[in-house]
This record gives structure tokens, sequence and C-alpha cells, in this order.
């Protein structure tokens, strides 16, 4: 059977992306940032995931304010990565797992999540930025990817419980798929940050940091923390920390936290990461 054998969380600071693409990311600014990723890479590398389930939120690419799914869930069997208005990131084609997909979108359907179901789909910085910091930058990625876009961009989001919940029937669809998979789920999007307004470049590291300690020892105490209080205490951006909770949903409720990075800034953004993997008995 299929198992999702562990979690991560991380920022998708699309200046990162450009760092990567342009050769940046040995300059001073940004040593800072990447080499608190090499462990990831490396640990990620050894974990050998078959598939990733990356949330994340489209970024007005693939979704305009004509059509805002709370939830899609991509099911193809590729997605090309968007043309953000520079041009498409330098990075691989993604391959999708449209069986994985199709399964899990039928289970979650089942369990009463109405799920969009998309059959094309380009992907932005929100899903290929995470890609790069726990991949690298190799010429194909070395897993099929399930893309899960997270409307956290038009009023009003999903509330931090149901995308946990949401999580939890992920969990459930990926377990009742009968190939033997080794799946692992991302959680993109935050931490801390405003990118307009009287409050632009707001950073909140002693928000950021209880929430990075919730997803270990709390989970559920996230999940009552109202939009408001995103808003307020980690800027307008903030509430992408929302996606977090899909991930954390989908592993028990019992883990240990075997990695974490933070650092501020990375543009105008607080970057945050973390990876939840079993307890070992």
């Amino acid at each position: 059977m299929a198992k999702i054998v562990a979690g991560v969380a991380t920022s998708h600071v699309p200046a990162i992306g450009a760092a990567i693409d342009l050769g940046k990311t040995q300059e001073p600014y940004w040593t800072r940032v990447f080499s608190g990723f090499e462990h990831s890479k490396k640990w990620m590398e050894e974990l050998k995931p078959d598939v990733a389930i990356i949330v994340y939120n489209d970024h007005a690419t693939a979704f305009s304010l004509e059509m805002i799914p709370t939830f899609a869930l991509g099911c193809a069997a590729e997605f090309a990565p968007a043309d953000e208005g520079w041009g498409p990131r330098p990075v691989p084609v993604v391959h999708g797992h449209p069986e994985l997909a199709a399964h899990i979108a039928q289970s979650v359907i089942l369990d009463e999540f109405d799920l969009t179901i998309v059959n094309k789909m380009e992907v932005d910085h929100g899903l290929t930025v995470p890609m790069n910091l726990l991949f690298g930058s190799p010429t194909e990625w070395p897993c099929k990817v399930i893309p899960l876009a997270v409307n956290v961009v038009q009023f009003p989001p999903p509330t931090g419980n149901r995308c946990f919940n949401l999580g939890k029937a992920i969990r459930k669809a990926v377990e009742s798929f009968p190939e033997d998979l080794k799946v692992v789920i991302f959680g993109t999007g935050g931490m801390s940050h405003q990118i307009s307004g009287p409050r632009a470049g707001l950073i909140n590291s002693v928000f950021d940091k209880a929430f990075l300690d919730g997803l270990t020892k709390d989970p559920v105490g996230l999940t009552k923390i109202p939009h408001v209080t995103y808003m307020r205490e980690a800027g307008a951006e903030g509430v992408e920390m929302v996606m977090w909770l899909v991930m954390r949903g989908a592993l028990d409720l019992d883990v240990q936290e075997t990695y974490r990075f933070y650092t501020v800034p990375a543009s105008n953004t607080a970057v945050g990461h973390i990876i939840l993997e079993p307890k070992v008995a």
C-alpha cells in the first residue's frame, strides 16, 4: 500500500527562485538562506520518495479572479512551468501521477471535500521553488508530483481547520491506494510577510516560531487560529500558512521534528522550513 512517510513545510519566496535561476546562490545575501536547506536536500536524497504531494497556492497564473477554486487537485500527466511575466522558470517539466491523483480525488470527494479536478495546469514558483529547495536543480525531477492548489489569494480562504481535515482525508486516500509507494507531502508558503500597503515588509518572528512549535507539539491548536489573527500577526500574505496544516493533517498527531530552519529576511519575507517524520518507537 502507499504510505505518507514524511511531511515538509517551506516558504516559496519567488526571489529564491530568481537567485537560483540567475546563479546568485553563493552571494553573501543568499548563502544564509540556501545553507539552511543543505541538510534537507541530503535527507530527501536518502528518503527517495516515489511521489510528492505539494500543497501550494497559484499566483494568478493557472487561475485568475475569473475562476478561483478553493482546492484544486492536479490530475494531469505533466505540468509545465508557468510564465509569470518574465518567461517560464528554467526548471524541468513536473511529471504527475494521474492514477494516484485520480484515486485521491475520488476518495476525498466521497469524503465530502469538494475538490476541483484539474487536467491541464501550469505551475508557478509556489510549487517549483520548494522543489528546488528540497531536490536541488536536477535535469529531471526525481519523483512524480501531485499539485494541490489552495486559494489563499482571494477572500475567503479555507480555514486552518478545514485544511487540517483535508490533510486527514488525503492520508486516508493515499493509504487505500494499492500500489507500494513512498509519498512525501509538502505544505508551502509563508511565513509572515506583507507585500503591499502601510505594513509592507512586516515580519513577525515570534508568531512564526510559535507556529513552527505548534506544528510539532499542538497542531490542533493551530487549527483554531482565525483568519484575522494571521492578518494581524503575520501580514496579509501570512494566511498562506494554512497550507502547512494540510501537510500536518496528513501525518500522525504524534510526530518527531527532525529538522527546522528559520531566517529573516529573504526578499521581504520570513523563511521557515520544517521536516516532520513518524516517531521512532
